[in-house]
């Protein structure tokens, strides 16, 4: 496992080292089927990524946002997310990162994530708890919603009637409400405190995959809106300190009305 999470680590720093020379620089920029943004970025950070897996694991399955699919029945199975936050990226916002989260017969063994701009490097091993460099980092111990600061999903233009709901439900409930754009920045925060909770409406696997094996390993909790582990599919999803987390499922079963 050891050699797995070194090469996770290598990776999303040279693709991370890769995106930092491009910040704020002149990107090629295209729209996806589903309205989202892909930059030539994102693509050169896949391929960095998949070169360095292919070269130490060419067994194992890969499953990446860009381009990607193969073997996603393998033993084991690394998701990435070569640019999360790519709207941020394209607007000079400095919210975005590298997400490689690895699966091991179906569960996640190990995650990396990596902040260029601030030179944050965020991992975790199943068993061995979550670290942003080098120091130990553990969820919050709030215990009562209405202390906790919660992000939520940015991407509104999609059931937007069902997501407000929740939205203006978790107002009035929440201390207060963040949307980064970032799912790997927001989960990197839960995991180390600074945010509570997180809801994520209709999550992509690579956008979650190395946050759920860091949250979890800071001590926190993951899981559908119901409660039920997250699938290995799009979907909502509920990241929190564990202390909340009841709590919050119930909000969100109530309030949550996709149609």
């Amino acid at each position: 496992m050891y050699d797995v999470l070194d090469v996770a680590t290598a990776a999303a720093r040279e693709a991370g080292t890769m995106l930092l020379s491009r910040f704020q620089g002149m990107l090629a920029v295209e729209s996806k089927a589903d309205g989202s943004l892909v930059t030539d970025a994102d693509r050169e950070s896949e391929r960095i990524i998949i070169e360095k897996i292919r070269a130490t694991f060419p067994g194992h399955g890969i499953v990446g946002e860009e381009s990607v699919s193969s073997r996603d029945d393998a033993d084991y199975v690394w998701v990435i997310d070569p640019l999360d936050g790519t709207h941020n990226f394209i607007r000079g916002i400095a919210d975005f990162g590298v997400s490689i989260g690895v699966r091991h017969n179906g569960t996640y063994c190990c995650g990396v994530i990596y902040m260029p701009v601030e030179d944050a490097l965020y991992r975790a091993e199943r068993g061995a708890g979550a670290f942003k460099d080098s120091r130990r980092i553990r969820v919050s111990s709030r215990v009562k919603l209405a202390a906790c600061s919660v992000g939520c999903d940015s991407g509104l233009r999609k059931g937007a009637t069902a997501k407000a709901a929740v939205i203006g439900a978790l107002g009035t409930h929440a201390f207060n409400i963040r949307l980064l754009g970032s799912s790997v920045r927001m989960l990197t925060y839960v995991a180390e405190g600074k945010l509570d909770a997180l809801i994520e409406f209709e999550d992509k696997v690579w956008d979650c995959a190395a946050g759920i094996a860091i949250v979890e390993e800071a001590g926190g909790k993951v899981s559908t809106f119901s409660g039920d582990p997250v699938p290995f599919a799009t979907s909502d999803y509920v990241a929190s300190n564990g202390i909340v987390h009841q709590e919050l499922s119930r909000l969100l079963r109530e309030n949550y009305n996709r149609g």
